[in-house]
């Protein structure tokens, strides 16, 4: 309040001032000798005036001192608020700091379990690079041309571009992505060398309108593992063929899927880039088929944590089968049957710092008919898991029991055994019994370097095999009786589109009461993702 009386003051001293050097005679009176009457009425002149500038002056400090006393309400109003967010961020800290004290595990460096190592600047930096190209990628998409469809809905286009580099040493059934060691040919050397790009992929995926509270969409891969065309250098030009596809309807907790796609009763498979076009270990214990099928699934939330998994469908029942025909089809004894393939699957998921652990259990069953009313029951037991150990490590692994499985690649792809002919009716067929899995041992050593270690055997019985295995040439020149695969490789993803690997594989293929056979081959792989 003293500030407002100063600032009184010095306006009417400036007023007065600016009065007396505007008109100085008539503050002060005439130099000349003019008469009294004209002086006087001077004077009378002067101090109206001077009063009515005095209450212009009065009025404008006025006016001044309720804007400043509106600015001092608005500070004290200012400070109040900042006092408040201060209390209110202290609190906040408070308890960031109070559930960081009870969780160290999770944000400790030194943490002696489930610890996770902090990046270092130079990973910081390069993800906030990624982070920005990607959001540049982002933002240019805006100006791209889409893929069109006749649809309205969106569509996705998706795959990747892979080209895979082999040495093998040894003799085996495929040399780009083998799966079986075999004897050697007289005219074959002691190794061989070799690249292929055919099991690069290509998928599309389109989004489709909600119905009845459904989320429809499809999707269809295919990849160029489809054989080759009868040209020169024709082991080059893979033909495409058909991989999965399928339609769902997915509510919030249900979802319906039907079409081609895989094993929904063996969901798990190694972790490899060098065999895309069939999965890893097929034939070593990985059941494995893309099977035309309707299934129904749907999740039970136990609790904040846990999750139940309860699948089942129907499949069509193949069995192995050549095709009879290039072009016409033909049924296959599973189908002879006249009734589909029944399989389900449970699964228990529980989330453990952020991570899940499963274990699933599945069921199959196919009958197949070889006509003359003989009739097999194939069918098989299946268990997967998947189990983190801490923050770097995960094991997973699968494993089954089952007879007559060699439509889903048990029993070494063999999947019936019989006496005589099949076209005499007292020939007996019998369904061929095996057991077989694998087991994989991860190591995340960065967000973007892994590294894999398989093992995985499938075993038909060698008994079944020796007591019919002289007429069962439906499948290999001679029985298998034990198929094994070792793997080690490494992954790694410069950038999320980026991937590089190199993979060691040794097989061990038991021919019934013979040979065994060996190969070893290393694979050098180099794919780009869309």
């Amino acid at each position: 309040m003293v500030g407002m009386q100063w600032c009184k003051g010095i306006l009417l001293v400036t007023g007065l001032t600016g009065l007396i050097l505007a008109d100085p005679e008539r503050a002060f009176g005439q130099a000349g000798g003019d008469g009294a009457a004209t002086e006087k009425s001077s004077q009378q002149m002067n101090i109206v005036m001077v009063g009515r500038m005095i209450e212009q002056l009065q009025s404008e400090v006025q006016d001044l001192t309720v804007q400043v006393k509106n600015l001092e309400e608005q500070q004290q109003s200012a400070l109040a608020e900042s006092a408040k967010l201060r209390k209110e961020l202290e609190a906040t800290r408070s308890q960031v700091v109070s559930l960081l004290a009870q969780a160290p595990e999770a944000t400790s460096p030194t943490a002696s379990q489930g610890n996770r190592p902090q990046p270092s600047i130079e990973d910081r930096i390069a993800k906030l690079e990624e982070n920005q190209q990607l959001s540049s990628v982002e933002a240019a998409e805006q100006s791209q041309t889409k893929v069109e469809s006749n649809s309205k809905y969106r569509l996705r286009l998706s795959g990747i571009a892979l080209f895979n580099v082999y040495v093998n040493r040894g003799s085996v059934n495929n040399q780009d992505y083998p799966e079986i060691a075999t004897a050697p040919s007289p005219l074959a050397s002691s190794g061989t060398f070799g690249g292929s790009l055919r099991q690069s992929q290509i998928g599309l995926e389109a989004f489709g309108p909600t119905i009845a509270g459904a989320r429809t969409s499809a999707n269809v891969k295919f990849d160029f593992a489809g054989g080759f065309p009868n040209t020169p250098n024709g082991v080059s030009f893979g033909l495409m063929r058909l991989r999965t596809g399928t339609v769902r309807f997915d509510w919030a907790s249900t979802s319906v899927i039907a079409g081609q796609d895989s094993l929904f009763i063996a969901p798990l498979s190694p972790t490899s880039i060098a065999t895309l076009a069939i999965p890893a270990f097929a034939y070593s214990g990985n059941l494995w088929s893309w099977t035309p099928q309707f299934r129904v699934e749907h999740h039970f939330r136990l609790s904040e944590r846990s999750s139940l998994l309860l699948q089942g469908g129907f499949l069509d029942s193949l069995t192995g089968d050549f095709p009879v025909s290039g072009y016409n089809r033909y049924p296959t004894a599973g189908e002879n049957s006249g009734q589909p393939a029944y399989g389900t699957r449970l699964a228990w998921t529980h989330s453990v710092r952020g991570q899940n652990i499963t274990v699933g259990a599945g069921g199959y069953y196919a009958r197949q008919s070889f006509g003359y009313g003989r009739t097999v029951d194939g069918w098989a037991g299946t268990m997967d898991l998947t189990l983190p150990l801490g923050s770097h490590f995960e094991f997973t692994g699968q494993f089954y029991r089952g007879r007559a499985t060699g439509g889903l690649g048990g029993g070494i792809g063999q999947s019936v055994l019989w006496t005589g002919s099949l076209l005499e009716p007292a020939t007996d067929v019998y369904g061929l019994d095996s057991i077989g899995g694998w087991a994989q041992l991860k190591y995340k050593a960065t967000s973007k370097l892994q590294f894999n270690g398989v093992f995985g055997q499938d075993n038909p019985f060698a008994g079944e095999l020796r007591e019919f295995g002289g007429t069962q040439s439906y499948y290999y020149a001679s029985p298998l009786s034990k198929n094994q695969s070792a793997m080690l490789n490494f992954l790694y993803q410069p950038k999320s589109d980026i991937v590089l690997s190199l993979e060691y594989r040794h097989l061990k293929t038991y021919t019934l009461d013979s040979d065994t056979h060996r190969a070893n081959i290393v694979t050098m792989s180099a794919g780009y993702i869309f």
